[in-house]
């Protein structure tokens, strides 16, 4: 009797066993071509901790990762010294496929559950958009800092309005596969890559307005909720949210200083070309407006400089803020900057008039808006 007693106890030992390491663990295995490293880097966040794997990767580009995690996790994929990444949609116990370039990210196929098999879809529906947006950020990101010669500037001017021109196409091609699929966290997706970051806040609350059913209560949904409201209150037409900031001299500078005159807020950064070609601009402007009538602020983003000693030197006439924290700013924040150079200017009666205003037409459009 014992004897068949312990041989139970093992068969239920190793059907066990068996059990936990075919069942729980999630694989995503893959293959991706043009890696220059025999590596790849996932990130994902476990319990609010940012977790950083590296995956091992073989001559031909293929990958097994095994990982324990308890609910649907998003991973990131970074190749190439971070030149690029893709996105994987993993729950616990599920077996992925990731396959791709690692040159055109955006086309990289991934399968294995309904989120990443309807991102995969929507790839596929719109290929060629994506195949001529991939090569055009590569072309873009290969000569940006190759030749500074005029012929090259207008190159990339020419590449970034072809640019921005495939991103709306997308955008709206985006738009379209969340308007006939409401009820998929895919959608959420799409809503977060192309709408989150956009300056039209209008846009992102009406793709919201689709959303229909469980999805409406995940967790991303609620961010996405909140961003949207966030970004209302910063948005052209809404009141100047108030703020208070310290000037180059150290004296308290608030929002409600500015009553009665147009201000321009201007996000630069100190050792930035584009930012330093933004000052030299908005000289010119300041000299033609009435500085009775016309307030210029100009904070200082810089993340890893500090303290600040190029403003003292550039012959600025208006007030500079250098902002000691950097994109983690109260003002970034409230004022949803998401990139510099980066100008908004304000009516006297304390609403937003213009966000990202050209810095070469400032002067134009404050004369136009006195005017009327």
């Amino acid at each position: 009797m014992s004897k068949l007693y312990t041989c139970i106890i093992i068969c239920i030992s190793i059907l066990l066993s068996f059990s936990c390491s075919r069942g729980d663990g999630t694989v995503i295995r893959g293959e991706i071509s043009n890696l220059n490293n025999p590596y790849i880097l996932s990130t994902y966040l476990s319990s609010d901790t940012l977790v950083i794997d590296t995956i091992q990767v073989n001559n031909s580009g293929n990958f097994t990762y095994n990982v324990d995690i308890d609910s649907l996790t998003t991973f990131t994929l970074y190749m190439n010294n971070y030149e690029s990444a893709a996105v994987v949609f993993a729950d616990r116990g599920q077996n992925v496929k990731v396959i791709g370039d690692a040159n055109l990210p955006d086309l990289i196929r991934v399968s294995g559950n309904e989120i990443n098999d309807d991102l995969t879809l929507f790839k596929s529906q719109n290929q060629d958009l994506l195949k001529q947006r991939g090569q055009l950020l590569v072309n873009f990101n290969t000569n940006r800092d190759s030749d500074t010669s005029q012929v090259n500037a207008l190159d990339r001017n020419d590449d970034l309005a072809n640019l921005n021109l495939l991103n709306h196409e997308l955008t709206l091609k985006a738009e379209e596969f969340i308007k006939e699929n409401p009820t998929k966290l895919s959608s959420l997706i799409l809503i977060s890559n192309f709408f989150m970051n956009s300056d039209t806040p209008q846009a992102l609350e009406r793709v919201l307005g689709y959303i229909q059913g469980d999805v409406k209560e995940t967790r991303i949904a609620n961010r996405l909720y909140t961003y949207s409201e966030k970004v209302n209150r910063s948005a052209e037409g809404a009141i100047l949210p108030y703020f208070q900031l310290k000037d180059y001299e150290g004296d308290t500078i608030q929002s409600y200083d500015y009553n009665g005159k147009y201000l321009l807020l201007s996000f630069v950064s100190s050792s930035g070309i584009e930012s330093r070609e933004t000052i030299d601009l908005l000289k010119n402007e300041y000299e033609q407006l009435d500085s009775s009538r016309v307030e210029f602020v100009s904070v200082y983003i810089d993340s890893d400089i500090y303290p600040i000693d190029y403003p003292e030197h550039d012959s600025i006439t208006w007030t500079i803020v250098p902002e000691k924290r950097s994109w983690g700013s109260d003002i970034v924040d409230l004022l949803n900057v998401q990139y510099i150079p980066f100008n908004i200017l304000v009516r006297p009666d304390g609403t937003i008039m213009e966000r990202n205003v050209p810095s070469q037409e400032v002067a134009e459009v404050i004369r136009k808006s006195i005017d009327n």
